[in-house]
């Protein structure tokens, strides 16, 4: 009884497609009876650029930028969990027949992986851990002010950095590439 998240991930995109939302991220954690299948979902860029145009800008929190916002409603997620979960079902892509299926939207403080997140959050607060020290520190906060040639670039101003961090920030502005990235969160401003 192997698991082929490739499978189940191509599988949800097909699905995600059809409903004009992107797949975020999947997560596959326990055992046994406790098993659980968690699917991260947003509006595709098409739907988020017509949702910012018809969409009130004022009723937004003071400080959150409309593309944080993934735009996904309770109806998005439970339409997508029973499409998607028919066809895991029908195409029998987690044996044995126990397991939760979980479909939300990333959340405000999302997880930020692919180079196309880190692109499409420049300008937002962001917490990043990575795997070897810069500075002698892997903890992070600051604005991520640019990200190109797969290195982000934060500054460290935006954010009172803590223990370490506020050692190591002898400069305004810190380069971590993304290869030592070891996980990256926005920071929701409100």
């Amino acid at each position: 009884m192997s698991l082929k998240l490739d499978t189940i991930r191509a599988t949800a995109e097909r699905v995600a497609a059809s409903h004009h939302l992107d797949l975020v991220d999947l997560e596959f954690q326990g055992a046994g009876k406790h098993r659980a299948l968690r699917i991260f979902i947003e509006k595709n860029a098409e739907e988020r650029a017509r949702l910012a145009e018809t969409s009130n800008l004022d009723e937004l929190p003071k400080g959150v930028p409309l593309e944080s916002l993934s735009g996904v409603t309770h109806e998005d997620c439970a339409l997508f969990a029973q499409d998607f979960g028919t066809v895991l079902d029908m195409e029998d892509l987690i044996p044995g027949s126990e397991y939760t299926l979980e479909v939300s939207s990333p959340g405000l403080e999302r997880k930020l992986s692919r180079p196309e997140d880190f692109l499409r959050f420049q300008g937002n607060l962001v917490k990043i851990q990575t795997f070897t020290p810069v500075n002698n520190n892997r903890h992070w906060q600051g604005r991520l002010v640019r990200f190109a040639d797969n290195i982000a670039t934060l500054d460290l101003a935006a954010v009172k950095q803590k223990g370490k961090a506020k050692k190591a920030a002898t400069e305004q502005t810190i380069d971590i590439p993304l290869v030592n990235i070891e996980k990256a969160n926005l920071i929701a401003e409100i």
